[in-house]
Protein backbone atom coordinates (compact mmCIF):
# COMPACT_ATOMS: atom_id res chain seq x y z
CA UNK A 1 0.00 0.00 0.00
CA UNK A 2 1.27 3.44 -0.94
CA UNK A 3 0.29 6.12 1.55
CA UNK A 4 -0.44 9.58 0.22
CA UNK A 5 1.60 12.15 2.13
CA UNK A 6 0.28 15.72 2.20
CA UNK A 7 2.34 18.55 0.81
CA UNK A 8 2.82 21.38 3.36
CA UNK A 9 0.65 23.73 1.32
CA UNK A 10 -2.32 21.37 1.67
CA UNK A 11 -2.45 21.80 5.45
CA UNK A 12 -4.35 24.55 7.22
CA UNK A 13 -2.03 26.94 9.13
CA UNK A 14 -3.41 25.75 12.48
CA UNK A 15 -2.26 22.20 11.68
CA UNK A 16 1.36 23.36 11.83
CA UNK A 17 0.99 26.13 14.45
CA UNK A 18 3.23 26.28 17.50
CA UNK A 19 1.96 25.04 20.85
CA UNK A 20 1.84 28.60 22.17
CA UNK A 21 -0.26 29.77 19.21
CA UNK A 22 -2.64 26.86 19.61
CA UNK A 23 -3.08 27.33 23.36
CA UNK A 24 -3.70 31.07 22.93
CA UNK A 25 -6.48 30.26 20.46
CA UNK A 26 -7.89 27.59 22.79
CA UNK A 27 -8.00 29.99 25.74
CA UNK A 28 -9.75 32.67 23.69
CA UNK A 29 -12.33 30.24 22.36
CA UNK A 30 -12.83 28.57 25.74
CA UNK A 31 -13.55 31.94 27.37
CA UNK A 32 -16.14 32.60 24.66
CA UNK A 33 -17.72 29.15 25.09
CA UNK A 34 -18.09 29.47 28.85
CA UNK A 35 -19.62 32.92 28.54
CA UNK A 36 -21.96 31.70 25.77
CA UNK A 37 -23.11 28.73 27.87
CA UNK A 38 -23.48 30.80 31.04
CA UNK A 39 -25.55 33.46 29.31
CA UNK A 40 -27.83 31.20 27.28
CA UNK A 41 -28.15 27.74 28.94
CA UNK A 42 -30.01 27.72 32.24
CA UNK A 43 -28.41 24.41 33.27
CA UNK A 44 -24.87 25.69 32.82
CA UNK A 45 -25.59 28.95 34.64
CA UNK A 46 -26.83 26.92 37.62
CA UNK A 47 -23.84 24.58 37.45
CA UNK A 48 -21.37 27.46 37.32
CA UNK A 49 -23.01 29.25 40.22
CA UNK A 50 -23.10 26.07 42.31
CA UNK A 51 -19.38 25.68 41.68
CA UNK A 52 -18.72 29.31 42.64
CA UNK A 53 -17.36 29.93 39.17
CA UNK A 54 -17.97 32.79 36.73
CA UNK A 55 -16.74 32.74 33.10
CA UNK A 56 -14.53 35.71 33.92
CA UNK A 57 -12.68 33.47 36.40
CA UNK A 58 -11.11 31.46 33.57
CA UNK A 59 -7.58 32.83 33.31
CA UNK A 60 -5.85 29.66 32.06
CA UNK A 61 -6.80 26.38 30.43
CA UNK A 62 -6.14 24.61 33.73
CA UNK A 63 -8.98 26.59 35.35
CA UNK A 64 -11.47 24.51 33.36
CA UNK A 65 -10.96 21.67 35.86
CA UNK A 66 -12.83 23.73 38.47
CA UNK A 67 -16.10 22.99 36.66
CA UNK A 68 -18.08 19.75 37.03
CA UNK A 69 -18.61 17.27 34.22
CA UNK A 70 -21.49 17.01 31.77
CA UNK A 71 -22.91 13.52 31.14
CA UNK A 72 -25.62 11.96 29.01
CA UNK A 73 -27.92 12.26 32.02
CA UNK A 74 -27.90 16.06 31.85
CA UNK A 75 -28.68 15.96 28.14
CA UNK A 76 -31.56 13.53 28.68
CA UNK A 77 -32.86 15.44 31.70
CA UNK A 78 -33.22 18.52 29.47
CA UNK A 79 -34.74 16.64 26.53
CA UNK A 80 -35.33 17.74 23.86
CA UNK A 81 -34.00 21.31 23.50
CA UNK A 82 -33.20 22.46 27.03
CA UNK A 83 -29.42 22.49 26.49
CA UNK A 84 -29.55 24.63 23.34
CA UNK A 85 -27.79 28.00 23.61
CA UNK A 86 -29.55 29.67 20.67
CA UNK A 87 -33.25 30.15 19.89
CA UNK A 88 -34.75 27.08 18.23
CA UNK A 89 -35.34 29.15 15.08
CA UNK A 90 -31.55 29.46 14.65
CA UNK A 91 -31.06 25.68 14.78
CA UNK A 92 -30.53 24.50 11.22
CA UNK A 93 -30.41 20.78 11.95
CA UNK A 94 -31.11 18.29 14.73
CA UNK A 95 -29.45 14.92 15.27
CA UNK A 96 -30.03 12.41 18.06
CA UNK A 97 -28.39 9.32 19.46
CA UNK A 98 -30.05 5.94 19.15
CA UNK A 99 -31.06 6.07 22.82
CA UNK A 100 -30.19 2.58 24.05
CA UNK A 101 -31.87 3.36 27.38
CA UNK A 102 -34.50 5.99 28.03
CA UNK A 103 -34.65 9.14 25.93
CA UNK A 104 -32.12 9.82 23.16
CA UNK A 105 -29.59 12.60 23.48
CA UNK A 106 -30.50 15.45 21.16
CA UNK A 107 -27.93 17.72 19.52
CA UNK A 108 -28.51 20.84 17.46
CA UNK A 109 -26.44 22.79 14.93
CA UNK A 110 -26.55 26.34 13.65
CA UNK A 111 -25.50 26.92 10.06
CA UNK A 112 -22.09 27.95 11.35
CA UNK A 113 -21.86 24.73 13.39
CA UNK A 114 -22.57 22.69 10.26
CA UNK A 115 -19.86 24.59 8.37
CA UNK A 116 -17.34 23.94 11.16
CA UNK A 117 -18.34 20.28 11.21
CA UNK A 118 -17.86 20.02 7.46
CA UNK A 119 -14.48 21.73 7.84
CA UNK A 120 -13.13 19.33 10.47
CA UNK A 121 -14.49 16.38 8.50
CA UNK A 122 -12.81 17.62 5.31
CA UNK A 123 -9.60 18.03 7.32
CA UNK A 124 -10.04 14.48 8.63
CA UNK A 125 -10.57 12.93 5.20
CA UNK A 126 -7.52 14.80 3.88
CA UNK A 127 -5.45 13.59 6.86
CA UNK A 128 -6.57 10.05 6.00
CA UNK A 129 -5.21 10.49 2.48
CA UNK A 130 -8.29 11.76 0.66
CA UNK A 131 -7.95 14.44 -2.00
CA UNK A 132 -10.26 16.61 -4.09
CA UNK A 133 -11.62 14.57 -6.99
CA UNK A 134 -11.62 11.26 -5.11
CA UNK A 135 -14.81 9.22 -5.11
CA UNK A 136 -16.02 8.56 -1.55
CA UNK A 137 -18.45 5.73 -0.84
CA UNK A 138 -20.31 6.59 2.40
CA UNK A 139 -21.76 3.47 4.04
CA UNK A 140 -22.39 5.02 7.43
CA UNK A 141 -26.08 5.35 8.21
CA UNK A 142 -27.83 8.57 7.23
CA UNK A 143 -30.59 10.17 9.28
CA UNK A 144 -30.52 11.08 12.97
CA UNK A 145 -27.19 9.22 13.33
CA UNK A 146 -24.40 11.73 12.68
CA UNK A 147 -22.11 9.40 10.73
CA UNK A 148 -23.54 9.52 7.23
CA UNK A 149 -24.24 13.24 6.91
CA UNK A 150 -21.02 14.15 8.73
CA UNK A 151 -18.96 12.13 6.26
CA UNK A 152 -21.05 13.41 3.33
CA UNK A 153 -20.64 17.12 4.06
CA UNK A 154 -16.93 16.76 4.81
CA UNK A 155 -16.22 14.86 1.60
CA UNK A 156 -18.13 17.43 -0.45
CA UNK A 157 -16.28 20.31 1.23
CA UNK A 158 -12.97 18.64 0.37
CA UNK A 159 -14.07 18.50 -3.26
CA UNK A 160 -14.76 14.78 -3.52
CA UNK A 161 -17.48 12.97 -5.44
CA UNK A 162 -19.83 11.42 -2.87
CA UNK A 163 -21.81 8.19 -3.17
CA UNK A 164 -24.43 8.50 -0.37
CA UNK A 165 -25.04 4.76 -0.09
CA UNK A 166 -25.83 4.62 3.66
CA UNK A 167 -25.86 1.25 5.44
CA UNK A 168 -27.50 -2.01 4.53
CA UNK A 169 -28.23 -3.64 1.16
CA UNK A 170 -24.85 -5.35 1.24
CA UNK A 171 -25.21 -6.89 -2.22
CA UNK A 172 -25.81 -3.43 -3.68
CA UNK A 173 -22.87 -2.02 -1.71
CA UNK A 174 -20.65 -4.46 -3.61
CA UNK A 175 -22.31 -3.69 -6.94
CA UNK A 176 -21.71 0.05 -6.58
CA UNK A 177 -18.11 -0.44 -5.41
CA UNK A 178 -17.47 -2.62 -8.47
CA UNK A 179 -19.30 -0.29 -10.90
CA UNK A 180 -18.50 3.19 -9.55
CA UNK A 181 -14.93 2.37 -8.47
CA UNK A 182 -14.67 4.61 -5.38
CA UNK A 183 -11.25 5.45 -3.95
CA UNK A 184 -12.38 5.74 -0.33
CA UNK A 185 -15.00 4.02 1.81
CA UNK A 186 -16.32 5.40 5.11
CA UNK A 187 -18.02 2.73 7.21
CA UNK A 188 -17.81 0.82 10.50
CA UNK A 189 -14.95 -1.71 10.49
CA UNK A 190 -17.25 -4.63 11.32
CA UNK A 191 -19.51 -3.82 8.34
CA UNK A 192 -16.45 -3.46 6.09
CA UNK A 193 -15.68 -7.10 6.79
CA UNK A 194 -19.29 -8.00 5.96
CA UNK A 195 -18.95 -6.16 2.64
CA UNK A 196 -15.69 -8.00 1.92
CA UNK A 197 -17.41 -11.31 2.67
CA UNK A 198 -20.17 -10.41 0.21
CA UNK A 199 -17.53 -9.58 -2.42
CA UNK A 200 -16.08 -13.05 -2.01
CA UNK A 201 -19.55 -14.62 -2.20
CA UNK A 202 -20.07 -12.84 -5.52
CA UNK A 203 -16.72 -14.05 -6.80
CA UNK A 204 -15.00 -10.67 -6.44
CA UNK A 205 -11.51 -10.67 -4.93
CA UNK A 206 -11.58 -7.80 -2.38
CA UNK A 207 -7.92 -7.07 -3.15
CA UNK A 208 -8.78 -6.22 -6.76
CA UNK A 209 -11.44 -3.60 -5.98
CA UNK A 210 -10.79 0.11 -6.50
CA UNK A 211 -10.71 1.04 -2.81
CA UNK A 212 -7.44 2.50 -1.58
CA UNK A 213 -8.46 3.94 1.80
CA UNK A 214 -11.01 2.96 4.43
CA UNK A 215 -11.97 5.51 7.10
CA UNK A 216 -13.42 3.48 9.94
CA UNK A 217 -15.12 4.58 13.13
CA UNK A 218 -18.29 4.47 15.27
CA UNK A 219 -17.13 1.40 17.20
CA UNK A 220 -13.92 0.27 18.96
CA UNK A 221 -11.61 -1.82 16.79
CA UNK A 222 -8.22 -3.28 17.48
CA UNK A 223 -4.85 -3.09 15.67
CA UNK A 224 -5.34 -6.77 14.86
CA UNK A 225 -8.64 -5.91 13.17
CA UNK A 226 -6.81 -3.22 11.19
CA UNK A 227 -4.31 -5.78 9.92
CA UNK A 228 -7.10 -8.18 8.99
CA UNK A 229 -8.94 -5.50 6.96
CA UNK A 230 -5.77 -4.24 5.25
CA UNK A 231 -4.70 -7.75 4.28
CA UNK A 232 -8.14 -8.74 2.99
CA UNK A 233 -8.70 -5.60 0.88
CA UNK A 234 -5.16 -4.26 0.31
CA UNK A 235 -6.15 -0.80 1.56
CA UNK A 236 -5.00 1.66 4.21
CA UNK A 237 -7.37 1.29 7.18
CA UNK A 238 -7.53 4.63 9.01
CA UNK A 239 -9.25 5.42 12.30
CA UNK A 240 -11.67 8.34 12.81
CA UNK A 241 -13.22 9.40 16.11
CA UNK A 242 -16.19 11.46 17.13
CA UNK A 243 -19.45 11.46 19.01
CA UNK A 244 -22.67 13.30 18.42
CA UNK A 245 -22.65 15.15 21.74
CA UNK A 246 -19.34 16.82 20.84
CA UNK A 247 -20.19 17.37 17.14
CA UNK A 248 -20.24 13.98 15.39
CA UNK A 249 -17.41 12.27 13.48
CA UNK A 250 -14.38 14.48 12.90
CA UNK A 251 -13.32 15.24 16.48
CA UNK A 252 -10.05 13.35 15.96
CA UNK A 253 -8.45 11.62 13.00
CA UNK A 254 -5.57 9.27 12.36
CA UNK A 255 -3.09 10.56 9.78
CA UNK A 256 -2.20 8.18 6.97
CA UNK A 257 1.51 9.06 7.00
CA UNK A 258 1.99 7.90 10.61
CA UNK A 259 -0.97 5.72 11.71
CA UNK A 260 0.10 6.31 15.29
CA UNK A 261 -3.07 7.42 17.05
CA UNK A 262 -5.73 10.01 16.33
CA UNK A 263 -4.86 13.69 16.09
CA UNK A 264 -7.39 15.72 18.09
CA UNK A 265 -8.52 18.86 16.27
CA UNK A 266 -7.67 20.90 19.34
CA UNK A 267 -8.62 24.22 17.79
CA UNK A 268 -12.28 23.16 18.10
CA UNK A 269 -12.32 20.49 20.84
CA UNK A 270 -10.38 20.72 24.10
CA UNK A 271 -9.42 17.28 25.47
CA UNK A 272 -8.74 16.15 29.03
CA UNK A 273 -7.99 12.72 30.45
CA UNK A 274 -9.47 12.04 33.88
CA UNK A 275 -9.44 9.21 36.38
CA UNK A 276 -12.74 7.36 35.76
CA UNK A 277 -13.26 6.86 39.49
CA UNK A 278 -12.17 10.17 41.03
CA UNK A 279 -12.58 12.56 38.08
CA UNK A 280 -9.10 14.00 38.72
CA UNK A 281 -7.31 15.33 35.65
CA UNK A 282 -4.41 13.07 34.66
CA UNK A 283 -1.18 14.21 32.99
CA UNK A 284 -0.53 13.50 29.31
CA UNK A 285 0.57 9.92 28.80
CA UNK A 286 -1.58 8.39 31.55
CA UNK A 287 -4.57 6.29 30.58
CA UNK A 288 -8.03 7.32 31.70
CA UNK A 289 -11.38 8.57 30.49
CA UNK A 290 -11.55 11.08 27.67
CA UNK A 291 -13.39 14.35 28.39
CA UNK A 292 -14.16 17.03 25.79
CA UNK A 293 -15.15 20.69 25.87
CA UNK A 294 -16.30 22.30 22.64
CA UNK A 295 -14.55 25.54 21.71
CA UNK A 296 -16.61 26.87 18.79
CA UNK A 297 -20.10 25.34 18.88
CA UNK A 298 -23.03 27.74 18.97
CA UNK A 299 -26.22 25.67 19.26
CA UNK A 300 -25.02 23.10 21.79
CA UNK A 301 -21.86 24.10 23.65
CA UNK A 302 -20.68 21.12 25.67
CA UNK A 303 -18.49 21.56 28.76
CA UNK A 304 -16.35 18.78 30.19
CA UNK A 305 -18.38 16.02 28.56
CA UNK A 306 -17.53 12.53 29.83
CA UNK A 307 -17.23 10.37 26.74
CA UNK A 308 -16.64 7.13 28.72
CA UNK A 309 -13.96 6.26 26.15
CA UNK A 310 -10.67 5.05 27.61
CA UNK A 311 -7.43 6.35 26.10
CA UNK A 312 -4.46 8.61 26.79
CA UNK A 313 -3.15 11.88 25.36
CA UNK A 314 0.13 11.69 23.47
CA UNK A 315 2.48 14.30 21.95
CA UNK A 316 1.96 15.61 18.40
CA UNK A 317 3.59 13.88 15.41
CA UNK A 318 2.08 14.39 11.93
CA UNK A 319 0.30 17.60 13.02
CA UNK A 320 0.92 20.19 15.73
CA UNK A 321 -1.96 18.92 17.85
CA UNK A 322 -1.89 16.16 20.45
CA UNK A 323 -3.01 12.65 19.70
CA UNK A 324 -5.17 10.15 21.53
CA UNK A 325 -4.28 6.49 21.59
CA UNK A 326 -6.56 4.20 19.58
CA UNK A 327 -9.69 3.64 21.64
CA UNK A 328 -10.42 -0.02 22.29
CA UNK A 329 -12.74 0.19 25.28
CA UNK A 330 -15.18 2.29 27.25
CA UNK A 331 -15.60 2.64 30.96
CA UNK A 332 -19.29 1.83 30.59
CA UNK A 333 -18.77 -1.08 28.12
CA UNK A 334 -16.80 -2.90 30.75
CA UNK A 335 -18.30 -6.18 31.87
CA UNK A 336 -17.69 -7.40 35.40
CA UNK A 337 -17.84 -11.19 35.37
CA UNK A 338 -17.32 -12.72 38.80
CA UNK A 339 -15.22 -9.76 39.85
CA UNK A 340 -13.10 -9.68 36.67
CA UNK A 341 -13.20 -6.62 34.40
CA UNK A 342 -13.68 -7.64 30.75
CA UNK A 343 -13.82 -5.55 27.58
CA UNK A 344 -15.21 -7.03 24.34
CA UNK A 345 -12.06 -5.94 22.50
CA UNK A 346 -9.97 -8.20 24.75
CA UNK A 347 -11.96 -11.17 23.44
CA UNK A 348 -11.70 -9.86 19.88
CA UNK A 349 -7.90 -9.79 20.08
CA UNK A 350 -7.88 -13.46 21.07
CA UNK A 351 -10.36 -14.46 18.35
CA UNK A 352 -8.25 -12.83 15.67
CA UNK A 353 -5.27 -14.99 16.63
CA UNK A 354 -7.02 -18.03 15.13
CA UNK A 355 -7.20 -18.49 11.36
CA UNK A 356 -10.08 -20.94 11.82
CA UNK A 357 -12.24 -18.28 13.50
CA UNK A 358 -13.90 -15.28 11.81
CA UNK A 359 -13.97 -11.81 13.45
CA UNK A 360 -17.74 -12.00 13.99
CA UNK A 361 -18.72 -12.65 17.58
CA UNK A 362 -21.13 -11.88 20.40
CA UNK A 363 -20.74 -12.12 24.14
CA UNK A 364 -23.76 -13.41 26.05
CA UNK A 365 -23.89 -12.70 29.77
CA UNK A 366 -26.37 -14.70 31.84
CA UNK A 367 -27.04 -15.39 35.54
CA UNK A 368 -28.74 -18.80 35.72
CA UNK A 369 -28.34 -18.98 39.49
CA UNK A 370 -26.35 -16.55 41.63
CA UNK A 371 -23.21 -16.24 39.50
CA UNK A 372 -22.71 -14.54 36.14
CA UNK A 373 -21.71 -16.73 33.22
CA UNK A 374 -20.11 -15.68 29.93
CA UNK A 375 -20.68 -17.38 26.60
CA UNK A 376 -18.65 -16.41 23.54
CA UNK A 377 -20.42 -17.05 20.25
CA UNK A 378 -17.96 -16.90 17.36
CA UNK A 379 -18.16 -17.89 13.71
CA UNK A 380 -16.01 -20.47 12.01
CA UNK A 381 -13.95 -18.89 9.25
CA UNK A 382 -15.08 -19.60 5.68
CA UNK A 383 -13.29 -22.70 4.46
CA UNK A 384 -12.39 -23.96 7.93
CA UNK A 385 -13.52 -27.46 8.75
CA UNK A 386 -15.71 -28.34 11.70
CA UNK A 387 -12.85 -29.99 13.55
CA UNK A 388 -10.61 -26.96 12.98
CA UNK A 389 -13.30 -24.66 14.36
CA UNK A 390 -13.89 -26.83 17.40
CA UNK A 391 -10.18 -26.97 18.16
CA UNK A 392 -9.86 -23.19 17.78
CA UNK A 393 -12.87 -22.74 20.09
CA UNK A 394 -11.27 -24.89 22.76
CA UNK A 395 -8.03 -22.94 22.44
CA UNK A 396 -9.95 -19.64 22.66
CA UNK A 397 -11.63 -20.78 25.89
CA UNK A 398 -8.18 -21.64 27.28
CA UNK A 399 -6.78 -18.22 26.35
CA UNK A 400 -9.74 -16.38 27.85
CA UNK A 401 -9.16 -18.25 31.10
CA UNK A 402 -5.38 -17.88 31.18
CA UNK A 403 -5.01 -14.30 29.85
CA UNK A 404 -8.20 -12.58 31.03
CA UNK A 405 -8.87 -14.69 34.10
CA UNK A 406 -12.45 -15.86 33.59
CA UNK A 407 -14.05 -19.11 32.54
CA UNK A 408 -16.14 -18.74 29.39
CA UNK A 409 -18.09 -21.22 27.31
CA UNK A 410 -17.08 -20.84 23.65
CA UNK A 411 -19.55 -21.90 20.98
CA UNK A 412 -18.29 -21.94 17.39
CA UNK A 413 -21.13 -21.48 14.91
CA UNK A 414 -21.17 -21.79 11.14
CA UNK A 415 -20.10 -18.93 8.88
CA UNK A 416 -22.90 -16.36 8.74
CA UNK A 417 -24.42 -17.68 11.98
CA UNK A 418 -24.14 -14.35 13.79
CA UNK A 419 -26.42 -11.58 12.59
CA UNK A 420 -24.61 -8.83 10.70
CA UNK A 421 -25.06 -5.21 11.71
CA UNK A 422 -25.30 -2.38 9.18
CA UNK A 423 -24.08 0.06 11.83
CA UNK A 424 -22.35 -0.54 15.11
CA UNK A 425 -21.84 -4.23 15.78
CA UNK A 426 -23.81 -5.51 18.78
CA UNK A 427 -21.05 -7.22 20.70
CA UNK A 428 -22.74 -7.80 24.07
CA UNK A 429 -26.12 -9.43 24.79
CA UNK A 430 -26.84 -9.03 28.48
CA UNK A 431 -29.46 -11.57 29.56
CA UNK A 432 -29.01 -11.07 33.28
CA UNK A 433 -32.24 -10.32 35.17
CA UNK A 434 -32.75 -6.61 35.73
CA UNK A 435 -32.69 -5.37 39.29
Amino acid sequence: MTSRKPAPGELEPIETASRDELQALQLKRLQWTLRHAYDHVRHYRAVFEAAGFHPNDLKSLADLARLPFTTKKELRDHYPFGMFAVPREQVARIHASSGTTGKPTVVGYTRNDIDIWATVMARSIRAAGGRAGDIVHVAYGYGLFTGGLGAHYGAEKLGCTVIPMSGGMTERQVQLIVDFKPDIIMVTPSYMLAIAEEMERQGVDPKTCSLKIGIFGAEPWTPTMRRAIEEKLDIDAIDIYGLSEVIGPGVAQECIETKDGLTVWEDHFYPEIVDPETGAVLPDGEKGELVFTSLSKEALPIIRYRTRDLTRLMPPTARSMRRIEKITGRSDDMLIIRGVNVFPTQIEELILKHAALAPHYQLEVTRPTVLDELTVLVERAPGAGGADGDAAGAQLAHLVKSLIGITAEVRVVQSGGIERSIGKAKRVVDKRPKA
